[in-house]
């Protein structure tokens, strides 16, 4: 328990911030875990309309100091990498 009013107030202040970076948080690992089915199910068309907005919540999710700007560059790094590779797989396939 705090033994000031200045705990209190932090105490306070950090169950909201923990509140709101989980938010962020689970809502980026969602929207990675949907374009990686998408992905594992071969929809591949669906998987590039979303790609951007996979990328853009990893942002807004840095944006919001719930991660750092460099983990945020290598999720969206990683999330493309997955999709070009999936893509030169079928692709090849295909020809």
């Amino acid at each position: 328990m705090p033994n000031t009013r200045q705990a209190e107030k932090r105490m306070r202040r950090d169950a909201k911030r923990r509140l709101r970076n989980r938010y962020h948080l689970s809502r980026m690992r969602t929207y990675i875990k949907k374009f990686r089915k998408l992905i594992e199910s071969g929809q591949l068309e669906e998987a590039q309309k979303f790609l951007p907005e996979v990328i853009s919540i990893i942002y807004h999710t840095a944006s919001k100091g719930v991660i750092h700007k460099n983990e945020a560059s290598r999720r969206a790094s990683r999330v493309s990498k997955l999709l070009n590779k999936a893509l030169a797989k079928a692709q090849g396939q295909a020809g």
